[in-house]
């Protein structure tokens, strides 16, 4: 009998990255492609299917493929389809499911690029045997997934868990989204350079700074230099991000919360104030209970693990 191996899709503003990944989540193949070379979503649909096909020729006398799962951004899972996505050039409601199924003539499933994460740390990551955590990425956004009782939870019309856009300064920084003072504004690698300008605005630029340069791991190398401005960007971001943790606590009561992506990997100086203000901020009820952790998933496979990880666990 043929092992089973799933197909993992990652669809981003700039790229589409896409592999076969086995049950215990390893990963036998990976591929790239330019998502802005595709106007259409069908063409990228084709190209994909191409690529998993041929390369399924290469494992086709031990393995076979079980289904397709898929993150992008605004992925409804109750439907199938890529819903009004911001960062992306496609408009409207692109049906991605039903386009793969037709291709490939095997399930597709879809959901959220962050959501599909947080099933791949459930799946082969930190939270495997937990029945209650949250996962957040701190990227150029901020994304999240809540898991309750090993489900993710989706809501009513499968948009729940955006954490990332939770208000917290009203009339604060204006957000993508068209409203102001999102957390994600605040605590994510986009939010952290807004922060660092304006505490360090007086003497900014610095002598030999590039206004261009400045990124999230450019003010990382300044904080583990000491640099003032730098380390109180880290603490204000984490101080915030601990408060919207610890509110978030009270729908789910979670046994972990993972942090991922880029400023999740300034280690203690994002996970030490985060930490600090989440416990300051706890009910007592909470406290000293809930761990926040960083994701155990590599940064480079998570997406296609998160997103094979859809099928792995419809199949369990």
């Amino acid at each position: 009998m043929k092992q089973k191996l799933a197909a993992g899709i990652d669809i981003g503003g700039t790229n589409t990255t896409f592999g076969l990944v086995n049950a215990a989540g390893k990963i036998l193949l990976k591929e790239t492609i330019f998502t802005e070379h595709f106007p259409l979503p069908e063409d990228l649909v084709a190209e994909v299917a191409t690529h998993i096909e041929n390369a399924m020729l290469q494992f086709s006398n031990e393995y076979e493929l079980s289904g397709v799962g898929i993150g992008a951004p605004n992925g409804n899972y109750f439907n199938g389809s890529i819903v009004f996505a911001p960062n992306l050039k496609w408009k409207g409601i692109i049906p991605l499911t039903a386009m793969f199924e037709s291709k490939l003539n095997v399930k597709a499933l879809l959901t959220n690029d962050a959501n599909a994460a947080a099933i791949g740390e459930m799946m082969f990551g930190g939270a495997k045997g937990m029945k209650d955590f949250m996962f957040i990425t701190l990227g150029t956004g901020l994304g999240s997934g809540i898991v309750a009782n090993k489900e993710m939870i989706y809501g009513h019309d499968g948009f729940a868990g955006e954490i990332g856009h939770v208000i917290m300064f009203p009339e604060g920084r204006q957000c993508g989204c068209g409203r102001k003072g999102c957390l994600e504004t605040y605590c994510s690698a986009t939010g952290i350079v807004t922060t660092y300008k304006q505490l360090s605005a007086t003497s900014y630029p610095e002598p030999g700074e590039d206004e261009q340069l400045i990124n999230s791991k450019f003010i990382y190398e300044k904080a583990l230099e000491g640099n003032k401005h730098a380390l109180e960007a880290f603490a204000y971001t984490g101080d915030i991000l601990g408060l919207a943790l610890a509110n978030s606590v009270a729908y789910t009561s979670p046994e972990a919360i993972f942090l991922f992506g880029g400023l999740a990997l300034a280690g203690n100086l994002i996970f030490k104030p985060t930490i600090d203000s989440f416990e300051h901020n706890l009910l007592n009820i909470y406290k000293n209970k809930i761990k926040i952790l960083p994701s155990l998933l590599k940064e480079n496979d998570a997406a296609i693990l998160g997103a094979a990880s859809l099928i792995w666990k419809e199949i369990n």
